[in-house]
């Protein structure tokens, strides 16, 4: 069983993206290694995007061992995504 990974799909003229990063950043402080953050810009990254059926952005992807968990679209916050994963970790 691998540790979750949390895809951030995200475009760099996208407003509410530049507000989830330092969000993503904090929840990286608060879990460390246990978990695994990929951000994935859509405007180079087309056939990804497309691959998980990504309509907005920010949209956060969180696997497990290959498995789509949860999708949550726009800005989410620290307390939130810490709540979601915190019972996939191992």
């Amino acid at each position: 069983m691998g540790k979750p990974v949390l895809y951030d799909f995200f475009a760099e003229w996208c407003g509410p993206c530049r507000r989830q990063g330092p969000i993503l950043e904090d929840l990286k402080k608060k879990m460390g290694d246990s978990i695994e953050i990929r951000k994935v810009d859509v405007d180079q990254h087309m056939d990804q995007a497309q691959k998980y059926g990504i309509q907005v952005v920010p949209t956060l992807i969180i696997e497990k061992d290959g498995k789509v968990v949860r999708m949550l679209e726009g800005v989410t916050g620290t307390e939130t995504l810490e709540a979601i994963l915190q019972p996939l970790v191992e």
